[in-house]
């Protein structure tokens, strides 16, 4: 049994009482007082109003969010491994339409806050886990963690990523595996009957973001066929492949990094699906050329990164995004449809789409929105932190 920390008595402040009590789960810095750099990641944070009521049980972690999250109201909750495992049974329930599924064997079984559970979250990839940590705090509880997942689940292996670093280094330099059979690279894993290679022990991303999914899937079944589509920032090409399983005329990805070309190409291959551009390049300069050539799409695929940095430039979603759509906005055909999408937490959703409005008025160009996405029902978002909803996608007809 794994050794617990010290529990601290925390105090709300007074105006920000509500806020807790209507189920705000993040331990945000400004709304309490007592906490101090004494306390370690992992300790139990207990909760009171100035008059003493008690509030709420939370862990204590530093990530960018915040400083821990809210476990339970329940004092006498104990937080152990029948802890973990209640929740893990709820989000299981929770997914069992997806788990019988067998056209999509890829999804997210625990989405953090939406499941209970800030700083946590857990995929499921054909029969493997995926267990990311975000903190040190969370980290702590590993042993609770990996012990509850494997009481409540069939699994043939677990791996883990852990999101957090001290003085720049992970804390150990082992495999991402944990435990189970060691999975194959890649494991072919299958989202829509669309296939996809992964690879659950190469790196901070497995090559494919599971929350676009139904934005994947509606471009297959309704927009795709017929159409010349541009991807860009297309990582390893999955709205790409979606397209053209979906019958586009062509595709084209165009990413920066030098592997998108061999990720690339695997998912068309495992697709049997040949004759599609693959183009190394930056994106901005893509459009150069584009504009050049006068290149026109009929889909044009936009959901960059929320910062990236190339030697020449530095991109920002919240600063960059309209000069970006304008860019996209010159090279769409007249009918043209632009995928405006951003995972950028930080941006709420009426502000992005202020974002388009100006590009195309910029742009001396008329618009339709036909289409709004936000996170797939898998992606589960805890509705006193709307903030976790982070994914914001726009289908825009470009008119004249």
């Amino acid at each position: 049994m794994q050794k617990r920390l010290k529990v601290y008595n925390i105090t709300i402040k007074p105006k920000y009482l509500n806020i807790y009590k209507k189920s705000y789960p993040l331990i945000n810095i400004d709304f309490i007082d007592g906490l101090n750099n004494s306390i370690k990641e992992g300790s139990i944070l207990n909760l009171y109003s100035t008059s003493k009521q008690f509030i709420a049980l939370a862990y204590y972690a530093r990530q960018n969010k915040g400083y821990g999250w809210i476990l339970t109201t329940d004092k006498s909750q104990q937080i152990d491994t029948n802890f973990f495992i209640n929740k893990f049974k709820k989000a299981l329930q929770y997914r069992d339409n997806l788990f019988r599924d067998n056209t999509t064997t890829s999804f997210r079984v625990f989405n953090g806050e939406g499941d209970g559970i800030g700083g946590l979250t857990i995929d499921y990839f054909d029969g493997y886990f995926l267990i990311t940590w975000y903190s040190e705090g969370i980290y702590s509880f590993r042993e609770y963690i990996l012990e509850a997942l494997k009481s409540v689940s069939k699994y043939k292996g677990i791996y883990q990523k852990k999101r957090f670093d001290t003085k720049g280094k992970y804390l150990d330099d082992n495999s991402d595996f944990v435990c189970g059979t060691k999975a194959p690279n890649p494991l072919l894993i299958k989202e829509n009957s669309v296939n996809y290679a992964i690879y659950l022990d190469d790196g901070a991303m497995v090559g494919l973001f599971l929350d676009q999914r139904d934005v994947r899937d509606i471009l297959k079944r309704r927009y795709a066929k017929g159409k010349k589509v541009l991807n860009t920032f297309s990582y390893t090409g999955a709205f790409s492949i979606a397209c053209a399983v979906g019958g586009a005329k062509d595709t084209t990805s165009v990413d920066l990094a030098k592997r998108s070309l061999p990720k690339t190409k695997e998912n068309f291959e495992i697709n049997s699906i040949q004759n599609q551009n693959i183009v190394v390049q930056d994106v901005f300069e893509y459009f150069k050329y584009a504009n050049r050539k006068k290149l026109l799409f009929d889909i044009i695929i936009l959901d960059p990164p929320s910062f990236a940095r190339s030697k020449k430039m530095t991109f920002s979603v919240s600063k960059d995004y309209v000069k970006l759509l304008k860019e996209v906005i010159s090279i769409t055909d007249k009918n043209g449809l632009i995928v405006a999408s951003t995972n950028y937490a930080n941006l709420p959703k009426d502000k992005f789409k202020a974002f388009i409005d100006k590009a195309f008025k910029e742009s001396k160009t008329k618009y339709k929105i036909e289409e709004f996405f936000s996170l797939p029902k898998d992606f589960r978002v805890d509705r006193g932190f709307l903030e976790g909803d982070y994914l914001k996608v726009f289908f825009v007809r470009k008119l004249s």
